[in-house]
């Protein structure tokens, strides 16, 4: 298991290397203002992520992510649950969510500005109205996966609502809105990006807007490597929580 774990680590990082080596030596056969070196990117990285006056554009952008997703996951578990419980709901709620779904982020940032004139509240609904949906249909569909022999059976022991919501309920819908999460986390960082481009004073697509302006190709790259980090961070810290709360399986696989 372990040796596994270690092999794609080292298989991962070969590909980042290669990655890195096929852009240098395109930095020695361009203009730098098209492939800057390396080296560059890198020092302006860290120049960021040092920078305190920077480093808040970066934190500031991470708040408009969180903000978005907590918000689209809350709304997210009551419609599921609304769904759920009855059809009605079923077939008023998932034809208008789907509808949403098809409307592409960038409407969803012009229909902001038009109707909304404050800049944070613009991108917190930009956030919650592009992964309202995929939340609520994941959501739904771990709920749904629930099954129902062994929830008659366990309810045939007359369990508390704590042990029915920590020994069945939790076990079979926390893969389910982990999984939600770590997608929406990448869809979520993408938008964010865009909604900041068009209509906010700060935040790494306000500085992504800058560099372009510049025609700084280093310092879009380092600016982009904010959030590639930011996403990367987030997931590996959502891969924790979901081995810590599911270790249970790792104990029935030994057993078997």
């Amino acid at each position: 298991m372990m040796s596994s774990r270690i092999m794609r680590v080292l298989q991962a990082t070969a590909g980042m290397i290669v990655l890195a080596a096929v852009w240098q030596v395109l930095s020695m056969m361009l203009p730098p203002f098209l492939f800057p070196p390396v080296p560059e990117i890198i020092s302006r990285t860290v120049e960021i992520l040092i920078t305190g006056s920077l480093l808040m554009d970066v934190l500031l952008t991470a708040a408009r992510i969180f903000g978005g997703l907590f918000g689209a996951f809350f709304l997210g578990c009551l419609l599921a649950l609304v769904i759920a419980r009855s059809k009605v709901a079923e077939n008023f709620l998932t034809p208008v969510l789907t509808f949403f779904q098809g409307i592409p982020a960038l409407s969803w940032v012009v229909f902001a500005i038009i109707w909304f004139h404050g800049t944070e509240f613009r991108v917190l609904f930009i956030m919650v109205m592009t992964t309202l949906p995929a939340f609520t249909f994941q959501i739904l569909d771990a709920i749904r996966s629930m099954s129902k022999d062994l929830f008659e059976m366990t309810m045939s022991f007359r369990p508390s609502r704590w042990t029915l919501f920590r020994f069945l309920i939790v076990p079979t819908i926390v893969p389910g809105i982990l999984t939600a999460w770590k997608v929406n986390l990448g869809n979520a960082a993408r938008v964010v990006v865009v909604a900041e481009l068009v209509g906010a004073t700060g935040g790494v697509g306000y500085q992504l807007l800058r560099q372009q302006q510049l025609f700084d190709m280093a310092g879009a790259m380092a600016w982009t490597l904010q959030l590639v980090l930011f996403v990367l961070v987030v997931q590996q810290t959502i891969n924790a929580i979901e081995t810590w709360a599911l270790r249970y399986r790792a104990v029935s696989e030994r057993a078997m």
